[in-house]
């Protein structure tokens, strides 16, 4: 450790327990990386704060020292986003756990960043209530608010920036700021909820959330529908889209991904594009619903579709999707999962999933293709040999197509992993000047780059 490394140690031992600031090895390889295939590289030291007041003390260590910052909630980000490629100094918020309030008339939950989805819904379970957001993983919610995380319940609730209504940030210098209040809206400044979720530990640490929270709904179905076609599924869900039926969640797995799901789950689906379904609401309704979508299904080729009303049965259907990356990952010992992740308008979705489709059979590595299709949102499964250069560049190649094809129908390269330092060459290429914008802000919020830098935007280090 070089000598200001151990003064910024030193300086966090001034106000940190004993157990609160480590430089031990293995600590810090936790730290060193996320589930991407991105390289690793080590901090120089993990905090573990407990209240805001000790993130504050640390940032103001930080900037006075030009020491650089990394937020890290579980380390399930899939670009590198917490890998702390400076090293510095990476804030664990394990420690910040607590769910501080339900307010289940305004529902509303105020938590700290280290806690869980599941934690969430299991206490939030006890009023009647769930939160939405489920990106898959069990990461954080600061971590999620940090990449403004979704998943499959985005067609009908939102993304991460949707629940959010206020943040407890703590910026550059160690200011301790609110975003929001409790207000379901304000025509009131600038909208700083909107800014900060998304902003991947660039801007403030988060060390407080409040969240909106639903009401469990009355009843739920879960359907499978099998179509001869990607194209005949897509336009299925395009339809249903436009019927205005309240669907919940719709996935598309392809062909390749189901027989990866039948290996490792022992279920016998048939080989071919199917679509996972799930409604929810007053039973009234939601008989009118699935009659509606049985309709609409017929219409566009459907040759089987299985309804379930069952907890466990629709549990078990649930699984074989929430579990496609580990079949895969069991399926193929010894290789790393590359995901891509693009999203463009869902009039685009058939012909873009078709294109990925070709192109990843042309590479000839194993791999499927899945997506949230009711918002346009879809993802590539590779699997690679990281330490075998051809089959790394063949990935990387591919990632580039399809995310130049979304970005010329006016999409997205990211709809939802974020931008971290695997989608960061693809920044001008969206935003254009807007890109400027952003490094503007980023500067004057932190103006000694010292918050997770070159991550989103990349800063010159400028002379003090």
């Amino acid at each position: 450790m070089n000598t200001s490394m151990e003064s910024t140690v030193v300086a966090l031992k001034e106000f940190l327990d004993e157990d609160q600031v480590s430089v031990n090895q293995t600590v810090r390889e936790l730290h060193s990386k996320d589930e991407s295939y991105h390289d690793a590289s080590l901090p120089d030291v993990v905090v573990f704060p407990k209240t805001a007041a000790d993130v504050s003390k640390i940032m103001n260590v930080a900037n006075n020292l030009q020491v650089p910052v990394v937020p890290f909630g579980r380390g399930s980000s899939l670009e590198g986003h917490v890998i702390p490629y400076e090293n510095g100094i990476t804030i664990d918020f394990s420690l910040m756990d607590k769910i501080l309030e339900v307010r289940e008339k305004d529902l509303l939950v105020k938590v700290q960043p280290g806690v869980t989805r599941t934690q969430l819904n299991k206490e939030l379970k006890k009023y009647g209530l769930f939160f939405s957001v489920d990106p898959g993983a069990d990461a954080t919610l600061g971590g999620m608010a940090a990449t403004n995380a979704s998943g499959t319940t985005t067609v009908k609730y939102g993304v991460m920036r949707d629940q959010v209504r206020d943040l407890e940030v703590v910026l550059a210098d160690g200011t301790i700021i609110h975003t929001g209040n409790l207000a379901a809206k304000s025509a009131s400044g600038f909208h700083l909820n909107g800014l900060f979720v998304g902003s991947e530990g660039t801007l403030g640490c988060f060390t407080e959330l409040t969240l909106k929270v639903y009401g469990i709904p009355e009843f739920t179905t879960a359907a499978r529908a099998v179509f001869p076609t990607v194209k005949n599924a897509v336009e299925a869900v395009t339809s249903i889209l436009q019927a205005g039926i309240p669907i919940a969640r719709v996935e598309l797995v392809d062909e390749s991904s189901i027989r990866q799901v039948n290996k490792f789950s022992g279920t016998d689906y048939a080989d071919k594009p199917t679509l996972f379904l799930e409604f929810d609401g007053n039973e009234a309704g939601l008989k009118q619903d699935v009659e509606f979508t049985k309709e609409i299904m017929q219409d566009h080729n459907c040759e089987e579709i299985q309804f379930e009303t069952d907890n466990t049965a629709r549990t078990k259907l649930w699984d074989a999707r929430h579990n496609l990356a580990y079949a895969y990952i069991h399926g193929h010992v010894g290789k790393k999962m590359m995901v891509t992740d693009v999203c463009v308008p869902i009039s685009e979705l058939a012909d873009a999933v078709i294109f990925a489709r070709k192109e990843l059979d042309a590479i000839d590595l194993p791999g499927g293709i899945l997506g949230h299709v009711g918002d346009g949102n879809f993802h590539a499964l590779l699997m690679i040999d990281i330490s075998n250069p051809e089959e790394l560049a063949k990935a990387e190649t591919f990632n580039e197509k399809i995310v130049l094809y979304a970005l010329e129908r006016n999409g997205t390269c990211t709809g939802e992993h974020g931008v971290g330092v695997g989608k960061q060459k693809y920044q001008v290429a969206e935003h254009g000047e807007a890109l400027q914008v952003m490094e503007k802000i980023k500067l004057a919020l932190d103006p000694n780059n010292i918050l997770n830098p070159n991550k989103i935007v990349q800063i010159e280090k400028m002379d003090k």
